[in-house]
């Protein structure tokens, strides 16, 4: 299955990348515009450019860079599409390994997926303290929740230094070892 959808994502990049060469190929004159071929082109890559074109328009770009985005797009998404679908496949493994060892292995991999969920919030957390976004803003509260069990205590224990908060990075390796603890994973 996993090798189906690889070649499919390949096979989407492939026809991206026909698309917009030759839209670039018409555009550009390399191929008459007038030509039954260019009509041709025209009528196929049209539906797949003029939503990219309108997308840039409306943000101030230059639409004759649609078949950039058209590439970029299957390139990146054909990678996390790609990526996405092997992790899940590696977190359907685990858990069905930890199905078939029991409900200790099963309460394992839960706390496994706390100790990760804790330290996505921690990292999340420290990169809106970057841009000014703290507690009060609706999308990074449940961040603050998940994580001031921890931070909160050792703000009282470890002292910044000078300007620089260091406590995110002591919880991130607390949580780090208090789940190899639990889990031995």
């Amino acid at each position: 299955m996993y090798e189906l959808l690889r070649y499919t994502v390949f096979g989407v990049f492939v026809l991206s990348t026909t698309a917009a060469v030759a839209s670039w190929a018409v555009r550009t004159r390399r191929i008459s515009p007038f030509s039954k071929t260019a009509h041709m082109i025209r009528r196929t890559t049209d539906p797949l450019l003029n939503p990219i074109e309108n997308w840039l328009l409306r943000r101030g770009g230059n639409p004759q860079n649609a078949e950039w985005w058209l590439l970029g797009g299957a390139l990146v998404g054909g990678i996390l599409v790609i990526t996405i679908a092997g992790w899940l496949g590696n977190q359907f493994a685990l858990v069905s390994w930890a199905g078939q060892r029991g409900p200790f292995a099963l309460i394992r991999v839960a706390v496994f997926y706390a100790g990760q969920i804790v330290t996505l919030a921690i990292f999340i957390r420290v990169i809106g303290s970057w841009f000014g976004v703290g507690p009060e803003n609706r999308f990074m509260r449940p961040m603050y929740t998940l994580t001031d069990w921890i931070i909160r205590p050792l703000r009282r224990v470890i002292p910044p230094i000078g300007m620089i908060d260091i406590t995110p990075i002591v919880a991130f390796f607390l949580v780090q070892i208090i789940v190899r603890l639990l889990t031995g994973l």
